[in-house]
């Protein structure tokens, strides 16, 4: 299957159209709804909880945006879901709640989080929400065998690798030498077998994704655009953006 066209069609907002000077903090309902409304597609992110629940937020931990503190690995996803956002009245979301909100109205791009241990089970819950939802949805992640997993777990849904030039040890304390290694210049792209690139702006161009994009014909995204000149090389090497902090 090649990726869909809608991929690319329109811009991705980053964890949702959010601004926190207007009090819409990324990746809470009100991010999605603004998306929305501007008719930009939406990038988000998962994680797993205790019991095997697929929640839409980027840290591994509770503080940064949120109350309360601790890894969403070890609550519940009732307990997660009554976690609010600071300084508002939203509260966290799960990818079943995200599907009911959107409605197939724009294309959902879920980042599936990892800890590079091997754990399936945030991709199998992935899996069984998205069974039962119509609109467009992609998957992707850093982590290559979770790639390996969409693929074999959601196989009728585009998949995606998140990557960059370099991996080092500090940026990427959970992967092992041999993974960081392995996640360099997509050399996975064979166990992997990934329909678009997702590619840091800041490193393009750069030949592996020039070679996915322009002799595999893989779609390339970038991402995270926010200035200017990061718009400008996003026009020139990609062909569509991840983007936040201005309206494209």
């Amino acid at each position: 299957m090649r990726a869909p066209d809608w991929l690319t069609a329109r811009p991705v907002a980053h964890r949702g159209l959010h601004d926190r000077s207007s009090g819409i903090v990324e990746n809470m309902p009100s991010a999605a709804l603004a998306a929305i409304e501007a008719n930009f597609a939406i990038e988000c992110d998962i994680q797993l909880t205790a019991d095997g629940e697929a929640m839409v937020h980027h840290d591994d931990e509770l503080g940064r945006l949120t109350e309360g503190a601790g890894a969403l690995l070890g609550l519940s996803w009732m307990a997660l879901k009554e976690i609010r956002f600071k300084d508002t009245g939203e509260k966290m979301m799960s990818l079943a709640d995200l599907c009911i909100l959107v409605r197939g109205r724009v294309p959902i791009i879920v980042e599936v989080k990892s800890r590079f241990d091997g754990d399936r089970r945030l991709v199998k819950r992935m899996a069984e929400v998205l069974k039962s939802y119509a609109g467009p949805v992609a998957g992707m992640s850093f982590d290559p065998d979770q790639v390996v997993a969409l693929r074999e777990m959601i196989p009728d849904r585009p998949r995606g690798i998140v990557a960059q030039r370099d991996y080092t040890e500090a940026d990427w304390p959970e992967a092992t030498p041999a993974q960081r290694t392995g996640m360099r210049h997509l050399k996975h792209a064979l166990r992997t077998r990934p329909q678009f690139v997702a590619y840091w702006v800041n490193d393009l161009p750069a030949p592996a994704p020039w070679i996915a994009r322009h002799l595999f014909g893989l779609p390339l995204l970038t991402w995270t655009v926010r200035t200017a000149e990061q718009r400008a090389r996003a026009g020139r090497y990609a062909d569509q953006m991840i983007f936040e902090g201005f309206r494209p």
